[in-house]
């Protein structure tokens, strides 16, 4: 039984196959569409899906939509009218949309799919919470989901036993600490629903001396865990941006332009807000152990890409055991969907096996029209060396201080690039931050970067809990010698958001991870995504070769096998190149 989840027009679109019970295929749509954050209906990846399996829409038993839209309609009608006429900027952009085509959602699903199945449709967070449950390896926990807004539902504590989800707790909207951290993202100056990283990024470079003006002005704390936002602070119910003149003078500063010198007053508003959603969140796990008295908790929602957030977590020990979704922002409700279908709608039982959490996407070879990665660089004539899984080329490229580009495998699924779409370089030389930030990634000089770790020597090099660290969603305090050993990936609080390296996760990977370390001495290399700023992770041959020319990139490594090098034939083989470079000739 094949079952499509569908998550879409939001943000960051996407689609998820599942198979008798397993994802077998999961892809984000602007990986193949180009667009970052993609919102349209997902049919790049769903068409995409479909290929991996050998399938058409036909052999679909049902297509699984990730929320309910006329609950969500609901709600924007009630913000809108219950705030007339402050809300008429709200209107005019939000009803038209929705007329159009949100709430038509089961239509544009059959048509652009030519499906003629079931259409189902999962609540928002019974999708965040499908996701963390069915891809951990945990029989009963407690779950909790914390983003921006569902339907209504901005927080939930529920909890899995006896094969069903029991909902315990729920907060509504417009109390959000989704939508709280993302005012602070824009009174920093970076674009909501991206850049809340970004803030993250930039809190240990400050203090938290706004915290309790936090405390004060925005947000009350209650002790069943609740909370409450003072809205006379924020427009997002109201207008087109989160905050208002109310909020600017509460700091006593405007909001900061996007890519204007940020200076030590927002750093320490950073701070604060940070400081406020960990111990805001703190108090929800408290809260859900009491009320759950399980040992394992799951984490989604957007919420959950703060890893330093995370690290909180897991120090506190509330619980025994965590598991962060990889994916747990709206993309990855796909795949809750798709499981909800599975367990909730045909009453299914979970396979003895599961699927890869992450590598999920397409290999080089599973495009259309190409049958090997030899043959789509032989077809479009493009320059290479066979090195025939000779791994220590690149490692010694790489302890030389090359930057290599290494594209291998079946594409991530999710925000983080883990060894199948990344950069990689030496995490020893101190100056390397600087110069993936300033040649490669084009980005801010305060981003830090991500370290991946030999899984065998992570707990010699950091302060590890019991959490999955091999998807990058939480970070490690770092122990004495990590920072001298490699400094690029330290941040400026001292610790790193470690992807631990087995054989079992990416046996490529974790091979020339462990000829860098033979080579050495030092078991790490940074790991960066395959892409610059402002442009998705690369998905095809053409993304990782445009990109490795577009930036200072030394190497580009496909599958391990062939090795790139920059010259002037690859350069204009590049412009002969046809937008759809796997069409026929």
């Amino acid at each position: 039984m094949y079952i499509l989840g569908i998550s879409a027009h939001y943000h960051d679109s996407a689609a998820a196959l599942l198979q008798d019970g397993v994802i077998i295929a999961a892809i984000q749509e602007e990986r193949l569409s180009r667009i970052k954050h993609d919102n349209a209906f997902p049919l790049l990846a769903a068409n995409q899906c479909m290929a991996l399996a050998g399938i058409t829409s036909d052999a679909i038993d049902c297509i699984v939509y990730y929320e309910k839209p006329f609950w969500k309609f609901e709600r924007i009608l009630d913000t809108i009218t219950n705030r007339i006429p402050f809300t008429y900027q709200h209107f005019a952009k939000a009803i038209p949309l929705w007329v159009k085509n949100r709430l038509w959602i089961g239509s544009e699903i059959r048509k652009t799919l030519n499906f003629k199945g079931k259409v189902l449709y999962a609540a928002h967070h019974d999708s965040h919470a499908a996701a963390a449950y069915y891809s951990s390896e945990f029989k009963d926990a407690a779950i909790i989901t914390l983003d921006g807004v569902g339907e209504h539902t901005t927080t939930t504590i529920s909890c899995y036993e006896n094969n069903k989800f029991e909902l315990l707790r729920e907060q509504h909207f417009p109390h959000s600490l989704g939508l709280l951290y993302s005012a602070f993202t824009q009174y920093c100056g970076f674009k909501v629903n991206s850049g809340e990283y970004k803030l993250m990024g930039l809190a240990p470079y400050g203090k938290p001396v706004y915290k309790q003006l936090i405390y004060d002005a925005l947000i009350e704390l209650f002790p069943d865990g609740s909370y409450r936002l003072n809205m006379n602070y924020f427009n997002y119910s109201e207008g087109l941006s989160m905050i208002n003149r109310n909020f600017e003078k509460l700091f006593g500063k405007p909001q900061r332009k996007p890519e204007s010198e940020i200076d030590l007053f927002y750093k320490d508003v950073a701070a604060s807000i940070q400081a406020v959603l960990e111990e805001v969140t703190l108090k929800i796990v408290k809260i859900a152990k009491a009320l759950t008295l399980k040992q394992n908790v799951v984490f989604a929602g957007g919420v959950a890409l703060n890893c330093k957030l995370n690290q909180k977590i897991v120090e506190e020990k509330i619980f025994e055991s965590h598991y962060f979704y990889p994916c747990p922002g709206d993309a990855g409700s796909a795949v809750g969907a798709a499981y909800l279908g599975w367990h909730q709608f045909h009453q299914k039982i979970s396979p003895a096996k599961r699927g890869s959490e992450v590598y999920l996407g397409n290999a080089l070879n599973e495009y259309p029209k190409v049958t090997t990665t030899e043959e789509a660089l032989l077809k479009n004539k493009i320059p290479f060396t066979k090195i025939a899984g000779d791994i220590e080329i690149i490692s010694e490229a790489l302890a030389a201080g090359k930057i290599v580009g290494w594209y291998n495998g079946r594409m991530e699924f999710g925000p983080r690039a883990l060894g199948n779409r990344s950069i990689l370089a030496d995490p020893r030389q101190s100056t390397m931050k600087a110069i993936l930030n300033e040649k490669i990634k084009l980005r801010e000089n305060f981003r830090p970067f991500a370290p991946a770790v030999l899984y065998e020597k992570a707990t010699e090099l950091f302060e590890l809990g019991t959490a999955n660290y091999n998807t990058m969603m939480v970070t490690a305090a770092a122990k004495r010698g990590t920072a001298e050993l490699m400094p690029a990936v330290i941040h400026e609080d001292g610790t790193a958001r470690i992807q631990t390296v087995s054989k079992t996760d990416n046996r490529p990977f974790y091979e020339l991870l462990q000829s860098f370390y033979e080579k050495t001495g030092c078991p790490a290399l940074i790991n960066t995504s395959f892409n610059v700023r402002g442009e998705p992770i690369v998905a095809s041959l053409e993304d990782a070769i445009r990109t490795f020319l577009y930036t200072d990139m030394d190497i580009l490594v496909f599958d391990g096998e062939f090795m790139i090098c920059k010259s002037s034939d690859l350069k204009s083989v590049m412009k002969t190149i046809q937008p759809n470079l796997y069409a026929d000739d």
